[in-house]
């Protein structure tokens, strides 16, 4: 277990704000893409429907209303699809 002291790491972050806000300090940014249609990301994990929709934790009429384009997935949904696009090996572990 690692040791934390939150009162300090609190403080340092306080002083990270008031760089930044001075112009002292640049944050970093990362800009993320956006993930290829559910349909696709589907098929190159060779899943069904259902199997696909279960991995993501959505039913599967709202996994086909994704791929037939009348709803789109928004927050966290657009998330995982990335993570499964980038990363599909997590997804090979969980079924």
């Amino acid at each position: 277990m690692i040791n934390r002291d939150i009162g300090v790491e609190i403080l340092e972050g306080l002083g990270e704000i008031k760089k930044f806000k001075s112009g002292e300090l640049k944050l970093r940014t990362t800009e993320l893409c956006a993930p290829s249609t559910p349909k696709v990301i589907r098929a190159k994990l060779n899943l069904s429907q259902s199997a696909f929709a279960g991995l993501l934790g959505v039913s599967m009429r709202t996994l086909q209303d994704w791929e037939q384009g009348r709803r789109c997935p928004q927050g966290p949904a657009i998330a995982l699809l990335r993570i499964a696009e980038q990363h599909p090996e997590v997804f090979s572990q969980l079924h």
